[in-house]
C-alpha cells in the first residue's frame, strides 16, 4: 500500500503541474519563480500590459508575510502566490488575482481593511474583507458559532461581489492541497466543511474544475481507505481502459470527419469522488461500475452539437432514459451540455458529453467565464458584464433574517447544498421555467413562486389535470397552483414531503410566527410551573450569566427565543432548568454528609426518569448500566433508537430523528452507541408520548379528543391547551402508550375530528 500511495502522489503531483496548477510539494519553490508564472499566466488572458498594481500587491503581501512560514515549512507567501495562480487559471480580472495575493493580510498580519482600500480600491478591500475570518477570541471555541458566523459573512460579502467566493474557493483549494501538513483531526475537521460547503458552492457556481478537486481531496482525507483502494483498482486496469477509451475516440473522429463538423475529442477517467458515490448509491463494486469515463467532443456550434448527436446515435446504440438536453434546459449553475449513454461494439456502456467551446468554458469555470472585466490594451475599463442573478445565493440572505439559530443555519445551507445537485424543470402556466430539486412536488413549485401562494395553497394542477399535493414533478410539466382566501395556511404534514429547503423554511417561519407571542408566553408559563414542581428559586438560575450558557447551548441570539421554543416544544422546560440548576451547584459547591449525597443520587434520579431494570432497553457492549429515557424526544417501542453515553449519569436513549442526535456537534458522536428495545420487557410496560394537535376553535373540539382518547383506553398524564388570536388551538398532550403502532392508530382516529388541522409528534 505504501508503494502505490507514493506512487499516486506522484502522478497526482504530475497531473496537477500539467494542468496548469502550482502545488507545494515540499521542495525550495522559489517565491520569484511562482510570481513570474503568476504574470506570464495574467498575459495569456490579459489585454493590459500594465500589471504594476499586481506587483505592488505581491510587494505588500511579501512584507507582510515576511517573518511568517507554513507547517510545512515554507515560506508563508508561497500560498497566497499559488492562491493567485489558480484565480489566473480562471482567467479572472486584475483586482480578483491581487485580492488572492493579498487575501491573508488582514487576519494574519498588521494590515487592516482601511489600508487595503486606500491602497488598492475599495473593490479589492471588500474581496479581502469578505474572505477574512472573524476573531475567534470572541467565541470561546465555540466552533459551530464561529463557523456559522464567518459563513454569514461571506455570503453576504458574495452579495455585493461574487468575486469574494472565487478568492475563498482558490484558497481553500490550495490549502487542500497541502493538507498533509496538518495534524490528522485538523484534516478531517477542514474536508468534512470543504465537502459539505465549498465543494458544492463550487458545483452551484459551476466552476466544476475546482469543485472535481475539492471533491477528490475531501474523500481522501475522510475516507482514506476507500480513496487508496480506489486509486489501487483503478490503476490496475488502466492500460486496458485506456486503449478501450482510444478506440472509441478514434472510431467517434473518423465518423464525425466523414460528416464534414469541426471538432476535438477527448476522453477521461471520472474523478474518485464521482465514481465512489455511483458505488454507494448503486450499492456495487468498482468492478459492476462501467461507465468509468467519458468521452467529450467541444464543437463550434449548437447546430453542431446536435448534429455530431446524431451521428453518434447512428454508430451506437443509445440506452434508453439516459439522454439528457443541457442545452435547451441548462443547469441552474448555467452548464450546458448533451448527454447521451451508449452501448459500445464489445457491449460496454460509456457516456458521451458534447458541447461548443464557450460551453466548455462555462462548464469548467462557471460563474468566473462571465464574471470579467473587458479592457482594452492601455488597462481602461470599457464594459462590465454583470454576473447572473443569482436565485440560490438571495435565498441563503434571506435564510440569514429568518434564522437565528446558527445550527439550522448550518444545516440548512448544506442540505440545500445537496438537494441542487440534481434538479428537475417545469413551467409556470405563462410558461416561466423554473427549477426545483429532484423529486420535487406542486408544494415546493408553490413556494417557489410565493410564500403566499404556498400559504394558500389547497391543491394544484399539472397539465390541465388535477393531481394530490404529493405529486412528483417531471421535467417539462406545467403546472397551476390552486389557491383560497380562506385557506387555513399550510398543513405540519406538507414538512415530510417538501424536497426544497425554500419551502421548508417557508412552511416553519409561517408556524413560528403563527404561534410567536403564545409561545412566549407559553414558554414562561412552563418554565415557571417546572420551577415550582421541583421547589426550585427561580431567583437562583434566571441570573444573566446561565441564561446566556442556554442561549449559546441552543444557538438563539435572545431569551424570548428560548422561551418562544418551550412554549412549541422545540425544547422542554426540564431541559433547560435541569441545565441551568447544574451551572447554579458547579458554582456553589456544598460539604454534604454521605446521607445528604445519596438522597441527592436518589432525587437526580428521579429528576432524570432513570429506570435501570424495566427499561426494556439492550445497550450493546454494557451490562448494568443506568438507562434513561430522553425527554426531548420520548422514544417508545417501535421508533429507532440510539443511545448516548452520559458523563456520569448513564445511557440516554434517543429516536435517531430526534433534533439533538442529528445535530450533535461531530466531537460527541463518539459517545452514541447502539441500542434496541428488549421486546419480552417493553410488552409489558407503558411509555410516554406527547403530541401536539393544531386545531380550530370549534365548541366540543376539546370533548371529542378526551372521547377518543377514553375509547382507546389511554391514560392523560398531561393536558395543556392555547388559544391563537387567530381563532387557532393548540393542544399539549402527553399520555401512556404501549408503543409506537398504538399511538399511530389513536393519531389516525383522532384525525378524523373534523377540526383537527394537523398533528404532530413532540420532538426537539
Amino acid at each position: 500500500m505504501d508503494n502505490a500511495v507514493k506512487e499516486e502522489e506522484k502522478q497526482q503531483i504530475e497531473l496537477v503541474l500539467d494542468d496548469g496548477h502550482i502545488e507545494s510539494i515540499g521542495e525550495n519553490i522559489s517565491p520569484e519563480n511562482l510570481y513570474n508564472d503568476l504574470i506570464e499566466r495574467v498575459h495569456r488572458y490579459h489585454p493590459s500590459d500594465d500589471i504594476s498594481m499586481i506587483e505592488k500587491a505581491y510587494r505588500v503581501a511579501s512584507d507582510a508575510h515576511k517573518d511568517q512560514y507554513r507547517r510545512s515549512g515554507e515560506h508563508y507567501i508561497i500560498h497566497p502566490l499559488c492562491v493567485a495562480i489558480i484565480l489566473a487559471d480562471m482567467q479572472l480580472d486584475k483586482e480578483s488575482i491581487v485580492a488572492g495575493l493579498l487575501h491573508d493580510v488582514v487576519e494574519d498580519t498588521v494590515m487592516t481593511v482601511e489600508a487595503l482600500e486606500k491602497e488598492f480600491g475599495s473593490d479589492v478591500a471588500l474581496i479581502v474583507d469578505g474572505v477574512t475570518k472573524l476573531e475567534k477570541l470572541k467565541y470561546n471555541e465555540d466552533k459551530l458559532e464561529f463557523q456559522a458566523d464567518n459563513l454569514r459573512k461571506m455570503f453576504l460579502a458574495m452579495a455585493k461581489d461574487i468575486r469574494v467566493i472565487m478568492v475563498k474557493l482558490a484558497d481553500r483549494l490550495h490549502n487542500m492541497r497541502t493538507l498533509q501538513h496538518m495534524p490528522k483531526e485538523k484534516q478531517q475537521e477542514i474536508a468534512r466543511e470543504t465537502m459539505d460547503i465549498y465543494a458544492p458552492l463550487a458545483q452551484r457556481l459551476g466552476i466544476s474544475k475546482l469543485k472535481v478537486e475539492l471533491d477528490d481531496l475531501s474523500l481522501k482525507y475522510l475516507e482514506p481507505y476507500v480513496y487508496y483502494d480506489l486509486v489501487d483498482k483503478i490503476a490496475i486496469k488502466k492500460s486496458e481502459r485506456e486503449q478501450y477509451v482510444q478506440s472509441i475516440v478514434d472510431e467517434v473522429g473518423d465518423h464525425l470527419k466523414n460528416a464534414g463538423i469541426k471538432f476535438s475529442i477527448d476522453g477521461r477517467v471520472k474523478h474518485f469522488f464521482s465514481i465512489y458515490k455511483k458505488m454507494l448509491n448503486q450499492n456495487k463494486t468498482i468492478d459492476e461500475i462501467y461507465d468509468l469515463f467519458a468521452v467529450r467532443v467541444l464543437v463550434d456550434t449548437v447546430k453542431d452539437c446536435y448534429a455530431v448527436l446524431g451521428v453518434i446515435h447512428e454508430i451506437y446504440k443509445p440506452i434508453p432514459g439516459r439522454f439528457k438536453d443541457y442545452i435547451a434546459m441548462p443547469k441552474a449553475n448555467m452548464y450546458q451540455s448533451l448527454h447521451t449513454t451508449l452501448v459500445g461494439n464489445s457491449g460496454q456502456p460509456f457516456e458521451i458529453q458534447i458541447r461548443t467551446y464557450e460551453m466548455h468554458r462555462t462548464a469548467e469555470y462557471g460563474i468566473a467565464a462571465h464574471w470579467k472585466y473587458k479592457e482594452t490594451a492601455n488597462g481602461k475599463k470599457i464594459e462590465e458584464q454583470e454576473a447572473e442573478k443569482l436565485s440560490w445565493l438571495r435565498q441563503i440572505l434571506e435564510w440569514q433574517k429568518d434564522m437565528s439559530d446558527n445550527r439550522e443555519f448550518l444545516n440548512t445551507l448544506k442540505n440545500d447544498m445537496d438537494i441542487f445537485s440534481d434538479s428537475v424543470y417545469c413551467f409556470t402556466p405563462t410558461g416561466d421555467v423554473k427549477t426545483l430539486p429532484a423529486g420535487s412536488n406542486p408544494i415546493d413549485f408553490a413556494y417557489s413562486v410565493h410564500s403566499a401562494v404556498g400559504n394558500r395553497m389547497i391543491g394544484a394542477r399539472v397539465n390541465d389535470r388535477l393531481v394530490t399535493i404529493d405529486y412528483e414533478i417531471n421535467n417539462g410539466d406545467i403546472i397551476e397552483i390552486i389557491t383560497s382566501q380562506n385557506s387555513k395556511g399550510p398543513s405540519r404534514d406538507w414538512l415530510n414531503i417538501v424536497k426544497s429547503t425554500q419551502a421548508r423554511n417557508k412552511i416553519n417561519q409561517w408556524f413560528r410566527n403563527e404561534f410567536k407571542e403564545e409561545n412566549i408566553t407559553k414558554g414562561k408559563e412552563l418554565l415557571a410551573d417546572y420551577c415550582k414542581q421541583k421547589a426550585i428559586d427561580p431567583s437562583k438560575i434566571f441570573v444573566p450569566e446561565y441564561m446566556s450558557a442556554i442561549m449559546k447551548k441552543y444557538g438563539f441570539k435572545e431569551w424570548d427565543a428560548v422561551r418562544a421554543a418551550v412554549g412549541h416544544g422545540g425544547l422542554k422546560e426540564g431541559q433547560i432548568i435541569n441545565k441551568m440548576m447544574e451551572l447554579y451547584d458547579n458554582d456553589h459547591p456544598v460539604n454534604k454528609s454521605d446521607e445528604e449525597i445519596i438522597r441527592d443520587i436518589e432525587e437526580k434520579k428521579n429528576r432524570y426518569n432513570y429506570n435501570k431494570k424495566k427499561a426494556g432497553i439492550i445497550v450493546k457492549g454494557l451490562d448494568d448500566v443506568a438507562v434513561r429515557f430522553s425527554k426531548c424526544c420520548s422514544p417508545i417501542p417501535g421508533d429507532e433508537i440510539i443511545g448516548f453515553v452520559t458523563r456520569g449519569r448513564g445511557v440516554s436513549v434517543h429516536r435517531t430523528d430526534c433534533i439533538n442526535i442529528i445535530n450533535m456537534p461531530v466531537e460527541d458522536r463518539a459517545r452514541l452507541i447502539e441500542a434496541e428495545w428488549q421486546q419480552d420487557l417493553v410488552d409489558k410496560d407503558k411509555f410516554l408520548a406527547e403530541i401536539s394537535i393544531y386545531s380550530q376553535n370549534n365548541p366540543g373540539v376539546l370533548a371529542e379528543i378526551t372521547r377518543v382518547l377514553t375509547e382507546k383506553n389511554i391514560n392523560i398524564i398531561s393536558m395543556n391547551v392555547r388559544t391563537s388570536k387567530q381563532g387557532t388551538v393548540t393542544i399539549l398532550i402527553a399520555f401512556e402508550v404501549a408503543g409506537k403502532e398504538e399511538l399511530n392508530r389513536l393519531v389516525e382516529k383522532l384525525n378524523t375530528i373534523d377540526s383537527i388541522i394537523d398533528i404532530e409528534r413532540t420532538n426537539t
